[in-house]
């Protein structure tokens, strides 16, 4: 069994390997992947694309150890990717294939025969049936919680410009989610946008968090340009921000506010409403991006908590209709070392033509 290492262990080092780190490392998940076995630093130097010595790849073995990245199962043995290395893999190494016409033709057909004979979940029971005789899997039929509650939402940063969204259930699951941000994004910004979620969202789904903030966002909004609206008819402020895009307050008159309280009291408010747009402006962006996510969601052992004992990894897809809503999800589950470059694939696949035969999505 893969050695559990939290999904929010420090990684600023990932970032930052070398080419002949990410290869060495390649090379250990693509061993793991096709035998289960470890791999050791003699084997390793001869599958590798560059010469090194036995030696030299040790080296590089111990930091990736320190990393998080592998671990030895025991002492004296080659190595093994940890559930963090398994998720840096998939997320950022991952080159994912393509099904060829035969299979996608096949899982249309079959797909499209059970949809005349069975309901929704009959369906849905049908493409499982298919996607573990295609993977040789189990496949699983996910239930949907529309309205699942969430206590924790973390940030980690992955690359420059991906993060990923950690989302803790109320019922102890958890679900991570891979967003895109800006590659100037501060990694203070995603410290202080987990700070502000977490104060707001416990026992709320993501929609309402969302909504809530929202209406936050708005109402300050409105204050904000009643303020300046008075601020400007008494000639002690111009407001620029509607139509520029960016907002900006110019201060006129400063004399005059040192002698009106009132005045200075409202332009305080107006700085203050500035900063509390922007945090909650950030902070719907990121949200909006941890909502969506992407297509396939990939769980590796203990990040989801029915499978943390037993070492799996579940690979699934959400069924949309045609107005985007969520009706179902389908996929399947297997050991950590599962095919992920075939199984993505073939499970958004099923998963698209299920949600176009039996959602119109």
């Amino acid at each position: 069994m893969i050695r559990t290492t939290p999904i929010i262990s420090p990684a600023s080092g990932l970032a930052q390997l070398t080419d002949r780190s990410r290869e060495i490392f390649r090379q250990i998940v693509d061993s793991y992947l096709a035998s289960g076995e470890p791999v050791g630093s003699r084997q390793l130097s001869r599958l590798l694309p560059m010469t090194l010595s036995p030696a030299s790849v040790r080296n590089v073995m111990q930091d990736l150890e320190e990393l998080g990245l592998i671990y030895a199962p025991h002492t004296s043995a080659g190595r093994l990717p940890t559930e963090l290395g398994l998720r840096f893999f998939v997320d950022s190494m991952l080159q994912v294939g393509d099904l060829d016409d035969s299979e996608r033709a096949r899982i249309a057909a079959e797909v499209e025969a059970a949809s005349k004979g069975h309901d929704f979940q009959g369906v849905l029971s049908e493409a499982t049936s298919l996607l573990s005789g295609l993977t040789r899997v189990a496949g699983v039929v996910v239930a949907t919680k529309e309205n699942v509650r969430l206590k924790q939402i973390d940030f980690v940063r992955l690359e420059p410009e991906r993060a990923l969204a950690i989302l803790v259930a109320d019922d102890g699951t958890v679900e991570n989610r891979v967003i895109p941000v800006a590659r100037d994004l501060p990694a203070s910004a995603l410290t202080e946008a987990a700070n502000y979620l977490n104060a707001r969202i416990t026992g709320r789904t993501l929609a309402e968090a969302r909504e809530g903030i929202e209406a936050s966002r708005r109402a300050a909004q409105m204050e904000l340009d009643e303020l300046t609206a008075r601020l400007v008819e008494e000639g002690m402020a111009s407001w620029a921000g509607a139509s520029s895009g960016a907002r900006q307050l110019i201060v006129r008159g400063q004399a005059h506010l040192l002698e009106d309280l009132t005045a200075a009291a409202d332009l305080e408010r107006v700085r203050l409403l500035f900063a509390d747009l922007e945090t909650k402006t950030g902070v719907i962006d990121l949200l909006e991006r941890a909502e969506e996510g992407e297509g396939v969601r990939i769980f590796i052992g203990s990040e989801n908590k029915l499978f943390s004992l037993s070492g799996s990894s579940l690979i699934a897809a959400p069924l949309r209709d045609s107005e985007r809503r969520i009706i179902g999800a389908l996929g399947v589950i297997g050991p950590t070392r599962l095919n992920y470059a075939r199984i993505v694939p073939m499970v958004d696949y099923t998963a698209k033509v299920v949600a176009r035969v039996v959602g119109g999505g």
